[in-house]
Parts: structure tokens; sequence; C-alpha cells
């Protein structure tokens, strides 16, 4: 007599839950023009196309299991396929694509969450690892300063978190919320950090904002950094610098409410948001390290 739990269809579901789930999905109407060149792939429009993905996702969601939801990039998808000499127009072509995704891209963890909430949050990650993955480049291709000797890389990271901290302890209480913005090739790196009173925080974000901030360093670009400061029973107040000669130069406060104030695409002026206050930039303290070099 076979014990209750023990038959090969037990054995075969408990298994099953073992085994994690990865989901490429084609987030935009372009992303998924792209993929309807190729005659293996099922789907003629992009509305049914997540609406499958979604009812995927649940029915792997009923078997217990953990799921991963990735952006399948279709250009990317091509160059990989080209790289490894295999058919782009096969489905286990993307379903392997799909795997080395899961390993090396930028996923969330799907908990049953709708679609219309997985999907900007999967866009969100996809550019926060686009973004690291391109500061740290930089950072470690920097070289060497001409003058010093010193790993250009290492020195930017390093004085790009002092500043920060030296940012925050200046800041004094409050939430903090932070924006750091670095032109780079045809591109805009940003960043985002929060952070509660005069501490530096920890993790994932704050790593990033500070590769960002030292990429911008490296790159000498015309970077900024904006903070917003809420204080509880009391109106937000913003400032701003510009990033120069290795440094946060602030901002008069009439360049910050212009930032604030101007629409970045058009050009055209914008209203001021209300119960906020734009101020300048304040002076940080001096570093008391080396000087970033001033020719690199």
């Amino acid at each position: 007599m076979t014990r209750t739990g023990t038959t090969t269809a037990h054995l075969r579901r408990a298994l099953r839950r073992e085994v994690p789930s990865t989901v490429g999905l084609l987030a935009d109407e372009r992303d998924f023009a792209a993929m309807r060149r190729y005659r293996t792939f099922a789907f003629d429009d992009h509305t049914t196309y997540l609406h499958q993905v979604e009812a995927l996702l649940k029915t792997l969601a009923t078997q217990g299991g953990h799921t991963t939801v990735t952006l399948f990039d279709p250009e990317e998808y091509a160059s990989w396929c080209a790289e490894a000499a295999l058919d782009p127009d096969h489905p286990t072509s993307r379903s392997r694509f799909t795997a080395h995704l899961a390993a090396t891209g930028a996923h969330v963890t799907y908990t049953g969450q709708p679609l219309a909430d997985l999907l900007p949050e999967l866009v969100d990650t996809a550019v926060r690892h686009a973004t690291w993955e391109y500061a740290t480049t930089v950072l470690a291709t920097a070289g060497d300063c001409a003058t010093c000797g010193k790993d250009l890389g290492k020195a930017a990271f390093a004085r790009a978190g002092r500043l920060l901290t030296r940012l925050l302890a200046a800041a004094g209480p409050g939430t903090h919320h932070l924006v750091c913005s670095v032109p780079a090739a045809d591109d805009q790196l940003l960043a985002v950090l929060h952070a509660e009173g005069t501490h530096r925080p920890d993790g994932p974000a704050a790593a990033e904002f500070t590769a960002v901030l030292a990429a911008g360093l490296v790159l000498a670009a015309p970077g900024g950094l904006v903070l917003r400061t809420t204080h509880p029973d009391a109106r937000d107040h913003l400032h701003g610098w510009r990033l120069t000669d290795g440094t946060l130069t602030p901002l008069t406060e009439a360049e910050v409410f212009a930032a604030y104030c101007t629409d970045a695409r058009t050009g055209e002026p914008l209203s001021p948001e209300p119960g906020v206050d734009y101020r300048a930039g304040f002076p940080l303290a001096p570093d008391p390290d080396e000087e970033w070099p001033a020719h690199h």
C-alpha cells in the first residue's frame, strides 16, 4: 500500500514547487512589434499578449513555486543569438535567452501583483540595473591619474561617498529625497536616494547613487544634484548643486527655481509646486582628504 503523498504524481508536484520559473516580458509596443518578425512568435496583438502573460503568472503562482519576471529586449536577444550561434526564430532560443537574463539581468519577483503594477516596477528595476552597469563600467575603465597615479575609479567612488556624507550632514533633520543626474554619451544617468536625517544610508540604492555621482567626477560631466527635504508640519524645501571640478557647487535660489520650473524637454516654463520653497544650495564643509585630481 502506497503512503499518502508519496505517489509519483505527488512527488512530481512537490519537486515542481522547488523549480524556479522566469518569464521574459515584452513591456512595450515597440519591443513587441520587433518580435513579430519571427515566424515562431505566436502573438499578433500586444494587449492579448499581456493578458496571456498575466494568466501564465497566475497559473505559476498557484503551483507554489518562485517566479521572477525579467525584461525581454529584442535587440539584446538578436545580438545574444548571433554571439551564441543560435537561431533567433526558435522557441528554444527565446527560452535560453530568458534563462540567461534570469542570471545576469534585472528582474522582479512575482507575488500576485497586477500586471499594471508589475510593469512599471520591472521597467524601473531594469533602468536602475543599466545605470549601475554603465556607471561601474565608467569607474572600472577610468584608468590612473596622469599626475598622481591614483586609480581614478576608486578615488572617484571614495570622494563621491564623502560628498554624500557631507551633504546629508549639512542637510540636517528630516526626510531627504536626492536626485543625481549626469550626462553620459547619448543618455542621462539618473540615480535617486531616500535618506532619513543626517546619516548616510547603506544598501544598493546608496551604492548606485554614489556610483553615478562618481561617474560624473570621472567624466567631468556637467551633472547636477537636487535635494528635497520634508519636515512634519512644514513646507518642503528644495536645494540644488552643479557638479564642477570634483565637487558640488551650490546653485543660487533663482537657478534652483529655474531648474524645477522648466520643462526639460520643451524648455517651456512650469508652474511652481505649491507648498514648496526653492532655496539655494548650501556650501559643504571642506573635504579633509586630498583634493580631486584637477587633470586626469
